[in-house]
């Protein structure tokens, strides 16, 4: 491709110069590059504009005061935004129908069951989030949420090339924020809840709802969709938003218009939920435990349906979905009959809904082991310790993932509002506590890291994960 392809006001030399790719890291320039040089929190792109093209940098995407010579500048007072544009006319073609869901709770579950409906309904599909590029046959770690904006549309790029028409990613409030997941042509928008969460980075719940409009305000296509899980506290201007722009709606949840929750009735291994559709109501056996996880296929369905699904199929597959990794994943079943949980809960409202969720299938004692993550919102921690006292039996404080900070001020932190809880440091002899105190009709709920497979302390990732973990202290 020729740089004159996508910028059409440039001719001459400039215009007929090959573009090789794009980058937003200097290190990674190769002749015929196009950089991204963008100011942020640790480092500013700016002040290796000079390496950038030293490397065989041709263009710069920069704010127009960056001082750029022997390349041409391309200025815009939102450069993000206009790089991820021109990235995506690099990249493209990418999968036909491509669905986005944001939130704070529930997005991984619901990409993933998004991508389970459409595959049983014969589509090649993947999801791409915490858990990585998920598809039909194989899994592949990306490291974040939602990566930065060259691997997404490289990846998106990379999945059509594999044949896969259809591709829901989970749009975090950093990643549409810093316009990582810009320039594919989303269809259809989910919404999952709002708690709080990354006040750190956006300071206040305003802010951080604001991050999370952008995919329905911008992001979405003019003659898209959006799916709103409608029973949160946020839902209603959420879909106020979408109003405002005239867009196709889809509600779903106890107060949903599209798919209406009726009942729902926990099981030994599942719950049933009675649905109105279209007029109809009808009965699902879901294989999932808890209310979470519930809302989270609601969603998933109604994003399937938004895409085209057939609602009799949609409804005849919800029956066969299969449990999230890391997601109320049933690591275990002790040596006295306890079952062990895992699930990734790492915010107030995210730990309320997992206990919540196991709480209805507990005869004896729940006990849960939960830490907070380091050098993220403090404020959170105290939220989470009451949280747990309140609604578990017993309460095991241990660390999550302390990073830079020290482990025992994070643990105090949760102590603060958790008066009567145990606190044991080592999270390994924290999980061996719980398991060994478990009687027959027990539940022990492992939170906050879920899926993960490491331990992140001072700047190191030890081999950690809980379903493991939990499995040789059951042994």
């Amino acid at each position: 491709m020729r740089l004159g392809q996508l910028l059409t006001d440039l001719d001459g030399a400039a215009a007929e110069q090959t573009v090789t790719g794009f980058a937003i890291d200097h290190r990674k320039i190769a002749p015929g590059t196009i950089f991204g040089a963008f100011q942020g929190a640790a480092f500013n792109g700016e002040d290796f504009i000079d390496e950038a093209i030293a490397a065989g940098a041709i263009a710069i995407v920069a704010r127009p005061e960056a001082k750029v010579s022997g390349a041409v500048h391309i200025a815009d007072t939102v450069p993000r935004r206009l790089f991820a544009q021109l990235a995506a006319k690099y990249f493209r073609p990418f999968p036909q129908h491509i669905a986005a869901v944001t939130g704070t709770n529930g997005k991984t579950s619901t990409a993933e069951l998004t991508r389970q409906l459409w595959r049983m309904a014969g589509h090649h599909a993947a999801s791409i989030g915490t858990l990585g590029i998920t598809t039909a046959s194989d899994q592949a770690k990306t490291g974040l949420t939602t990566p930065d904006i060259v691997t997404f549309l490289s990846n998106m790029a990379g999945l059509s090339r594999e044949g896969v028409t259809h591709t829901i990613f989970e749009a975090s409030s950093h990643g549409l924020s810093q316009y990582r997941s810009e320039g594919v042509p989303v269809s259809v928008a989910a919404f999952t809840n709002l708690s709080r969460d990354h006040l750190d980075y956006h300071g206040t719940m305003e802010d951080y709802f604001e991050a999370k409009m952008r995919l329905f305000d911008e992001v979405v296509d003019e003659n898209g969709t959006a799916v709103i899980w409608a029973d949160d506290i946020w839902s209603d201007k959420v879909v106020e938003r979408v109003k405002k722009r005239e867009i196709r709606l889809i509600t779903v949840g106890e107060k949903g218009k599209g798919i209406q929750l009726l009942s729902r009735q926990p099981t030994q291994l599942g719950q049933t939920l009675e649905l109105r559709i279209q007029g109809d109501v009808t009965k699902v056996k879901l294989p999932l435990i808890g209310a979470y996880q519930a809302a989270n296929v609601l969603v998933a369905a109604g994003v399937v349906m938004a895409s085209g699904g057939d609602v009799e199929d949609v409804l005849a597959h919800m029956a066969r979905l299969q449990p999230v990794r890391g997601r109320l994943e049933r690591a275990v079943i002790t040596k006295s009959g306890a079952p062990v949980y895992v699930d990734y809960a790492h915010t107030p409202d995210g730990l309320k809904a997992a206990i919540a969720a196991l709480r209805p299938h507990t005869k004896g004692k729940l006990i849960t082991v939960f830490g907070a993550g380091g050098d993220r919102d403090k404020g959170k921690r105290p939220e989470m310790g009451a949280i747990a006292v309140a609604d578990s039996d017993i309460t095991i404080v241990t660390d999550d993932n302390p990073r830079s900070e020290d482990p025992g001020l994070i643990r105090a932190d949760i102590m603060a509002g958790a008066p009567g809880a145990h606190e044991i440091g080592d999270r390994r002899y924290a999980i061996a506590f719980a398991i060994e105190h478990a009687e027959p009709d027990d539940i022990v709920l492992i939170a906050g890291k879920g899926h993960e497979q490491g331990q992140i302390i001072m700047g190191r990732v030890l081999p950690f994960d809980d379903v493991e973990v939990a499995r040789e202290c059951a042994a």
